[in-house]
């Protein structure tokens, strides 16, 4: 048998089948079922001529058909193409062209979008429609570009598992969230996804881990999760899979929603729930401090993809003293980091604070590995060796820049620098390419958006660089308030003296209705220095540098 997704979920399948695998509002499904569901998917797709190594893109809000469609593509060899389902034309051409999408699942109230771009994807030639998960009484037509719906799709379809063997050399692509560019599609073999996502390490020792050592944990004692962001993230998709692959019950939400998910914290009795940040952190803890909810079964609280900012982590902790909190550090391009325990007696201000995971290292300036113990205080960037991935699809100029030969080993190095501290730990500081360069002194944004978080008046932040004549970037504070909260810049850097150099001091303060964020809560920094760039010309609020 190979290390590949769907063989590793048959596996879970097979020692389980009568386990619950999902539950969606009211609808729950077992093991079997989602088994059963996901070969006729596959077959109708093998009927309509979509094989080995086609591309399938979902365009989908978390539904278990959503989950269905992802095991039936994976199932047939054939490879899942993750969809944003907030794209505009533009942005959906650009997916399907770049990704060479040959077949399309999506919800039917995207149709008219996609009736739009149909035509103009010769490659295109198959689309499965699915009910709308939040507005399933939704009739748009999809009869211009042939749409099936997704019940006739599967009426008549064998539910059995016949489609061959698979090999660990199958290739998995998650496309990035596109935060500072064009999204880009990262090509994993099925093997190394799995290693660095899926559960096929040790996270904390580096133990690799045998094919069936998941499934044996089915019959065990299972775990009830609620990964809470969109399944078109890669995280979250990770987060799926790799509770599938032991037997666990996924709970899944269409639609991020503060209440409701206390809701369905209490009424399932969740234990482990995985979110992104202030994004989410910060509604939540407003909405359980606001009364009426337990929270008594979370057990594990993670958080990962976005900043879990000093102030928000403290309440948490306070409502919540006996759960363990987990920083989790990675992207899309290196898979699984690093991971922090968080101290409520000991959070950093700085960013988050975590070990470096199996194959994860330092890089100097020129990509030679640091040694932790002796560089202490040094900053560096970010590499993961062992299971990388293949590169990027069609980008073999990015994918040379992005995964390197380091003293004959393969390492992804996708940019983000982080600061070692003792004991093996790392700071993490941001994405390089969103660093500020002010007078020769590099600024990352996140560890500024960390301290700006902490102001009473503050909601949410995001922090660029903006052209400065004298100093060549002036660091730009994009600020959303707190509902009858003002802020005024001289206000905000007289709060921030007492966590950060006078040079990492906002001299641009712009306050927007809304903090620009993907549906996954990662920052759109491309946009938030459109918004300062914009409030800078308005206001021409800046300050002298010279005077801190």
């Amino acid at each position: 048998m190979a290390h590949n997704i769907a063989d590793l979920f048959e596996h879970a399948v097979d020692a389980a089948p009568e386990n619950l695998a999902l539950k969606v509002g009211d609808r729950a499904v077992t093991y079997a079922e989602l088994e059963a569901d996901a070969n006729r998917l596959a077959h109708y797709l093998q009927a309509q001529g979509v094989g080995a190594g086609d591309h399938v893109a979902i365009y989908a809000k978390n539904s278990i058909e959503h989950v269905v469609a992802t095991l039936a593509i994976v199932k047939i060899r054939a490879t899942t193409i993750n969809v944003n389902y907030r794209y505009v034309e533009s942005e959906l051409d650009y997916i399907f062209d770049n990704a060479d999408v040959v077949a399309l699942i999506h919800e039917r109230s995207y149709a008219p979008l996609v009736a739009k771009c149909w035509p103009k994807h010769e490659k295109l030639g198959v689309a499965v429609v699915l009910d709308d998960a939040l507005d399933p009484a939704d009739r748009s037509d999809f009869s211009s570009y042939g749409g099936v719906h997704y019940d006739e799709a599967m009426a008549g379809q064998s539910a059995e598992r016949d489609f061959g063997e698979r090999s660990p050399d199958d290739i998995h692509i998650i496309y990035t969230g596109g935060t500072t560019g064009f999204p880009k599609g990262v090509m994993w073999r099925h093997e190394d996804f799995w290693r660095v996502l899926g559960g096929g390490i040790d996270f904390y020792t580096g133990a690799l881990m045998e094919e069936y050592d998941q499934s044996k944990q089915a019959t065990d004692p299972r775990m009830v999760t609620f990964p809470l962001s969109p399944l078109m993230h890669g995280g979250a998709q990770a987060g799926l899979l790799m509770h599938l692959f032991a037997g666990h019950l996924t709970i899944l939400e269409p639609k991020f929603d503060p209440v409701r998910t206390w809701e369905i914290i209490d009424r399932e009795k969740v234990q482990l729930i995985f979110m992104t940040g202030d994004a989410m952190a910060r509604p939540l803890i407003e909405a359980y401090e606001a009364g009426g909810f337990d929270g008594s079964s979370l057990f594990a609280i993670s958080s990962s993809a976005a900043i879990f900012s000093p102030p928000v982590k403290a309440r948490w902790m306070a409502a919540f003293p006996n759960a363990v909190f987990t920083d989790s550090v990675g992207s899309t391009e290196t898979g699984f980091g690093g991971m922090g325990m968080q101290d409520p007696n000991n959070i950093s201000t700085d960013g988050p604070v975590v070990a470096l995971g199996p194959g994860s290292v330092v890089l100097d300036e020129d990509n030679k590995i640091l040694d932790m113990e002796s560089n202490v205080g040094r900053t560096g960037r970010l590499a993961r060796g062992g299971s990388v991935p293949v590169g990027y699809y069609k980008d073999p100029v990015k994918s040379a820049a992005t995964f390197i030969e380091v003293d004959g080993d393969r390492y992804s190095v996708p940019g983000d620098f982080a600061r070692i501290e003792e004991g093996g730990r790392v700071t993490l500081l941001g994405r390089g390419s969103n660093c500020v360069n002010t007078g020769g002194e590099k600024v990352y944004p996140e560890e500024v958006e960390m301290a700006v978080k902490g102001h009473p008046a503050v909601y949410d932040v995001l922090v660029v660089g903006i052209p400065d004549e004298k100093y060549g970037q002036a660091v730009a504070a994009v600020v959303e308030l707190r509902e009858g909260s003002s802020l005024e810049l001289e206000e905000l850097r007289e709060y921030l003296r007492e966590f950060l150099s006078g040079y990492k001091l906002p001299r641009s303060l712009t306050i927007v209705d809304r903090i620009p964020r993907n549906a996954t809560g990662k920052a759109q920094y491309p946009r938030a220095k459109e918004l300062a760039m914009a409030g800078f010309a308005a206001k021409a609020a800046v300050v002298d540098p010279t005077s801190v």
